[in-house]
């Protein structure tokens, strides 16, 4: 490494993921510009910054790929949804035409504020559009996007909950939050009384717009059909692989190994990634067989070992849908690994889904820690990955972009 080097942030004995030795790593200009043992050793180093990691194990900032910040933390307005899917649509929608930006923005704050003290630098929030809510969740989105830019890039997905098909106004609405700022679209043919028609829709708007996809997709256990292979086949006929995920698609949960061998190599084929969204579909799934309730949760490891982009997220937060949540990616890639009986061996592919893979399926730039990536850095109280994983450990600070972003002191005793 040459000599006199001048960094911004230089973060000293790092444990990285698979390394033995503990590793500096230096930052300039929001990247990462020089990693290795000792760095102060071997050249003249001087910081505008310098922290100790103290042995500790340091990831790339997380990354959640499928959140609803929109509708966050309504717990105390609507306990009595009544549980299942249709259940929790209707309740949030009989609130939504009274949301306002100022309650959706105060809403997604509190979420988004955990979730970035959970080691979250990267996020993709699903917003609901229609003529109920209008713009205003939006416009909500669109003020933390830029608040919280110091710690987390917010992407802005925009979508139909509740079908488009049925009123011109809702694809206008679409159409207007792309023009004035949102990052990709979103999709949620089940809902809507002409799936086939809502799937053209919305990739001639991605096409015309030149913007990804994430669709809600095949949210049930019944096997029967599927909307999963004409999203493949649209996907293919647009050139847009590589550019769709779709989250949920829990009925691959209820098909037999050849079914979903063959769902593996379609999506393989068409580029789509798969998101699994385990506190929401644990929760509203299989409520018909009581005590004898299946999991129903997409098996994206099992997708993953046939080169399908992958990833777990977080989806709902306090509200009918999952009235669970503290926005830990940590938590939530433990509670698939737990709930697919998936061991130790395992756990570091399970980390990825919150991580590395989550980033390919996002398409996000210069992720993860090399020289020339960006310096999103999250250090966890812990020393060892399994027994970071297998323990949910916390972060006690993170730096997005080379910049301390905040920090989680460890608990201490009081004897």
């Amino acid at each position: 490494m040459p000599q006199n080097q001048i960094f911004d942030l230089l973060l000293r004995n790092a444990r990285l993921r698979g390394g033995q030795t503990l590793q500096d790593i230096a930052v300039r200009q929001g990247r990462i510009a020089a990693i290795g043992p000792a760095l102060t050793d071997a050249a003249i180093v001087e910081a505008v910054v310098k922290e100790d990691a103290g042995g500790r194990l340091v990831l790339p900032g997380l990354v959640d790929t499928h959140i609803h910040l929109d509708k966050s933390c309504l717990l105390c307005r609507c306990r009595d949804a009544g549980g299942g899917l249709k259940g929790a649509i209707a309740a949030v929608s009989r609130l939504k035409r009274d949301f306002t930006i100022e309650d959706v923005y105060e809403r997604g704050a509190r979420t988004l504020e955990r979730a970035i003290t959970q080691g979250t630098m990267h996020m993709r929030t699903h917003v609901e559009l229609d003529p109920l809510v209008g713009l205003r969740s939006f416009e909500a989105m669109k003020r933390l996007k830029r608040d919280y830019a110091f710690a987390i890039d917010l992407s802005i997905c925009v979508f139909p909950q509740e079908g488009m098909t049925h009123d011109p106004a809702v694809e206008r609405l679409l159409t207007q939050a792309l023009a004035e700022g949102a990052d990709l679209l979103g999709g949620c043919p089940y809902t809507d009384a002409d799936p086939s028609l809502h799937m053209e829709r919305i990739f001639a708007l991605a096409v015309a717009h030149d913007v990804d996809l994430d669709f809600h997709l095949d949210f049930d256990l019944d096997p029967s059909w599927s909307h999963l292979e004409e999203i493949c086949r649209r996907t293919k006929a647009a050139g847009w692989q590589g550019r769709v995920a779709v989250g949920h698609a829990t009925k691959l949960a209820a098909i037999d190994d050849a079914a979903l061998e063959r769902m593996i190599a379609l999506l393989a084929d068409a580029g789509v990634g798969v998101t699994a969204l385990p506190a929401t579909d644990l929760y509203l799934n299989g409520r018909d067989a009581n005590h004898r309730a299946p999991r129903g949760v997409a098996p994206v490891h099992r997708l993953a070992e046939g080169g399908v982009a992958v990833s777990v997220a977080t989806n709902n937060v306090l509200n009918p849908f999952t009235p669970f949540g503290d926005g830990s990616l940590m938590r939530m890639g433990n509670l698939y690994a737990n709930l697919m009986h998936l061991g130790p061996e395992s756990f570091g592919d399970c980390l990825d889904m919150v991580s590395n893979g989550a980033a390919r399926l996002m398409r996000i730039a210069d992720y993860g820690i090399a020289v020339g990536g960006q310096a999103d850095l999250i250090v966890l109280d812990a020393d060892d990955e399994a027994e970071a994983f297998g323990g949910i450990a916390a972060p006690l600070m993170g730096f997005k972009r080379g910049r301390k972003s905040f920090v989680r002191p460890a608990a201490t005793l009081l004897r």
